[in-house]
């Protein structure tokens, strides 16, 4: 028998003190877009203002949610739009604007406004961070979009991967509203694929479940939907309109099967792969070939050269690099994960040129032995390869090197250690992998100075 604990008693939150300004608004005139969390800088008294729901440009009512008056600044939403950008449009979602979900970041822009904003975050971060125009970045200064063109008003429903919270009191999933842990009822997310729409999560109930994620194969039929429950709660009997597989997240985070497959089946560059427990796998269903078209047009792989894949995931540059360095080559990856290790192993069983080692990047690297490669991939997780992975890297004299970012910050930061290791990026192009949000993918193509 379990004894109820006595309450505990929350101590005060640290904090830079002073009176509360959440609930003032203030108008105010919005200026440039700033990197992460889809809000642009705008200033009162003096004071910074990341404002979200606005556009740089633009004069704004502006309803402050977090901040007090000794706070180095504060966060707002624009809650009135008193003289519009030209790129602002209704949003099409009804659960976004201010106060509601915080999935999506941008649904009140135009698809190539979109784009110019992401333009404008990754012009910022490579000169502040990295000193460099995007000249010398090598980068046309375009956000390229990925998928074909939809008719005015339609969302692209690209979101292969969704995980919906559960609201304890009702049953029903929802989307977190930004920075924080309120659920956003929603019967329906308009970036979902069709795969995942078609499972119908949204219109029932999930009794002591606290999350419920759904994964959608874009290369095969493939469902599956991983629940996470109440601590102590039993797993409801799921009975959904189509064929899924069904899994659980135990409290030490484990995943167990409760039946169906434990993977998922994904088709990208000429390869079936397996995707086993939720792992990781590009949530675009364009994303895997076009990063990986991108990482070997900059690479130009030959036949014989040795190569290393670093973050390799389930495998997915690393296949499509032994294919071109052939029987004569050889491509290690390395992969902190234990399960994207069985699954990249599996993936490529067929290739001899081919290992996967267990092991975090900056602490296998070292002890492989290798002093020299001709090709390096490496696709870091959001917060870069750092400092003193990058050093080793430039040790190794490769020949080209192509660096997968999903945060502008890391990538220029990692980009400023290059040039201290004597490389450079020659190309680098970025992708919309994640239409309505302020998130975007890079491919750096980095040479020695030398060359």
């Amino acid at each position: 028998m379990r004894t109820a604990r006595p309450p505990r008693t929350e101590a005060a939150p640290k904090g830079p003190g002073g009176e509360p300004l959440v609930g003032e608004r203030y108008e105010v005139e919005v200026g440039p877009v700033a990197h992460g969390g889809g809000h642009c800088v705008a200033r009162h008294e003096g004071r910074v203002l990341f404002v979200r729901h606005a556009l740089p440009g633009e004069k704004v009512v502006a309803l402050v949610t977090e901040g007090t008056t000794k706070s180095r600044f504060l966060r707002a939403d624009a809650v009135e739009i008193l003289e519009p950008a030209k790129d602002r449009i209704v949003p099409p979602c009804p659960f976004a604007g201010p106060g509601k979900c915080g999935g999506c970041d941008w649904q009140h822009v135009t698809p190539g406004g979109q784009r110019k904003l992401k333009v404008q975050v990754l012009t910022e971060q490579l000169a502040k961070l990295a000193g460099l125009t995007p000249a010398e970045a090598g980068w046309d200064g375009s956000v390229e979009p990925v998928g074909g063109k939809l008719p005015a008003g339609q969302v692209p429903a690209w979101r292969t991967r969704m995980q919906y919270a559960v609201d304890p009191a009702s049953g029903k999933v929802g989307l977190r509203k930004h920075r924080s842990h309120e659920i956003q009822p929603v019967d329906r997310c308009l970036i979902a694929s069709e795969g995942v729409t078609e499972l119908g999560i949204e219109s029932r109930d999930w009794p002591g479940v606290a999350t419920v994620e759904v994964i959608a194969a874009s290369g095969s039929s493939d469902r599956q939907v991983v629940l996470t429950p109440e601590s102590g709660a039993q797993l409801p009997l799921v009975e959904l309109d189509k064929p899924v597989s069904i899994s659980r997240i135990d409290d030490q985070g484990n995943v167990h099967r409760v039946h169906g497959r434990t993977f998922v089946r994904e088709r990208a560059a000429g390869r079936t792969w397996r995707v086993s427990n939720g792992g990781f796998w590009q949530i675009h269903p364009e994303a895997p070939d076009t990063l990986v078209d991108a990482v070997l047009d900059g690479l130009d792989p030959q036949w014989g050269e040795n190569a290393l894949d670093l973050y390799c995931g389930v495998g997915l540059f690393a296949g499509a690099l032994a294919d071109r360095v052939g029987e004569d080559g050889a491509v290690l990856g390395i992969e902190s994960s234990k399960q994207a290790v069985i699954d990249a192993r599996h993936n490529l069983a067929v290739l001899d040129n081919v290992r996967i080692e267990c092991d975090r990047v900056e602490t296998l690297l070292p002890r492989t032995g290798i002093t020299a490669t001709d090709l390096i991939v490496l696709d870091p997780p959001r917060a870069g390869a750092g400092r003193e992975t990058v050093a080793h890297l430039a040790g190794l004299e490769a020949r080209r090197i192509a660096y997968v970012a999903c945060d502008p910050a890391a990538l220029a930061r990692d980009l400023a250690f290059f040039r201290e290791g004597g490389y450079r990026p020659v190309s680098l192009r970025a992708f919309d992998l994640f239409p309505m949000t302020h998130h975007f993918e890079c491919v750096a193509i980095l040479e020695p100075v030398g060359e």
